[in-house]
């Protein structure tokens, strides 16, 4: 078994340092090519770091035209914008989360009524379907929680064309196993494969494309893959919904009792003025389990909870490590150190935050608000993402001057 990596910001920041000698030409050069388990050379493996932002896209950025410039880099920035890209996005169509979440639930009823099916995802799941490289990737995935980014494309286009199986489960298959599960880029990466992110434009694995960017570890039989494909826009004949404003979280207020609330949607608390609350509790919150009705990874798992104790270690404050449960709990927390609110880093859409949102009517009972902080990063590029990434590209100039150098 591959040994797990370490949930620190230490860890993740010598990981970006190690990594900077790669971000121009060798990134751009060399990033679409699956080397296979251990051999990942060319790309940087930070994602698990920056989604819970132990290390941030600014950190990212800077780091990048420091080691190689602006424009030797640019691809690899313009890949780090893409999580900020699928973020905005999904903060301006919340709708496109609650119908995946609903849509799942759904689709997990069938699979306990459906014996055939209830097969047919085990073996996809438990890397037994016959194909060596979707069973190369399934069992890599599992055994380490990470995917290069183009065998998630090719592993997502395969469960959906090929296999024929709901394309939700299997990006709940992937949401529960990845370190770097992120509701917005996972949930818009499979839509995106489906063909229900861009309309009409399914991404279909070519066995051509697999067998050189694997440089031939892999080389399928034409037959064995679906060669053309219709999208699954039928799912969805009402189209995307109405694109809206990013939400607007109530500003945190100094001088009055306050609970605060870390979690694994911000692991970077030195950012954030705690100095100027009247702490009264500090808590973290273990919540990786609400990604799934169905049973994370204990390697998510545990990633998670070593981020918080990461987090926890260096706010320097008294810290108590709560799991999560009933949506009632998070009011009683509050309550019991007698704060008036509760102040967490943002969190975007997603399975905590629809737990945040069945907590509100206890809260409001209990007269304590909700306020968080979000970062300038992505209340500045959130507007833009309102269609394709192209939009957000055009911006890039502009984003890159939130960076200090």
């Amino acid at each position: 078994m591959t040994h797990p990596i370490t949930a620190t910001r230490a860890v993740g920041l010598a990981r970006l340092e190690q990594f900077s000698a790669r971000m121009g030409r060798d990134y751009a050069q060399g990033r679409n090519f699956d080397r296979g388990l251990g051999a990942h050379r060319d790309v940087s493996m930070l994602s698990a770091y920056i989604r819970r932002r132990l290390i941030t896209e600014q950190e990212v950025i800077a780091t990048a035209i420091k080691a190689q410039g602006a424009e030797a880099s640019a691809k690899f920035i313009d890949e780090v914008i893409w999580r900020s890209y699928f973020k905005g996005w999904l903060e301006q169509r919340p709708e496109v989360w609650d119908r995946y979440a609903g849509g799942l639930r759904q689709d997990l009823a069938a699979l306990d009524a459906d014996a055939g099916l209830r097969h047919a995802v085990q073996a996809a799941e438990t890397a037994q379907t016959g194909l060596a490289y979707f069973d190369s990737w399934a069992a890599e995935l599992i055994e380490t929680g990470y995917l290069h980014n183009h065998a998630r494309m090719w592993f997502a286009s395969i469960w959906i064309f090929t296999l024929k199986l709901p394309w939700r489960l299997g990006a709940d298959f992937f949401l529960r196993n990845l370190l770097d599960g992120d509701p917005a880029s996972n949930t818009l990466s499979w839509r995106w494969v489906a063909g229900l992110h861009t309309r009409g434009k399914p991404y279909v694995a070519q066995a051509g494309n697999i067998a050189r960017f694997t440089e031939e570890r892999f080389v399928p039989r034409t037959q064995e893959l679906t060669q053309s494909a219709a999208g699954l826009e039928a799912l969805e004949p009402d189209g995307l919904p109405e694109c809206k404003a990013p939400r607007v979280p109530i500003a945190p207020q100094k001088h009055i009792p306050t609970a605060l609330l870390l979690t694994e949607e911000d692991c970077q608390i030195e950012d954030f003025p705690v100095q100027e609350l009247m702490c009264t509790t500090v808590a973290t919150l273990a919540a990786s389990s609400l990604r799934s009705p169905r049973d994370t990874a204990p390697l998510v798992a545990q990633f998670e909870a070593e981020a918080l104790a990461d987090v926890a270690q260096r706010s320097g404050l008294a810290v108590t490590a709560l799991q999560i449960g009933a949506p009632s709990d998070l009011a009683q927390w509050a309550l019991q150190s007698g704060a008036q609110q509760i102040v967490t880093p943002y969190v975007p859409v997603g399975p905590l935050r629809d737990w945040l949102a069945r907590a509100k009517p206890e809260l409001d009972a209990a007269g304590i608000s909700l306020a968080e902080w979000r970062r300038d990063w992505d209340a500045t590029i959130w507007p833009y993402a309102t269609a394709g990434f192209f939009k957000v590209k055009k911006q890039i100039p502009k984003f890159l001057r939130l960076i200090s150098l």
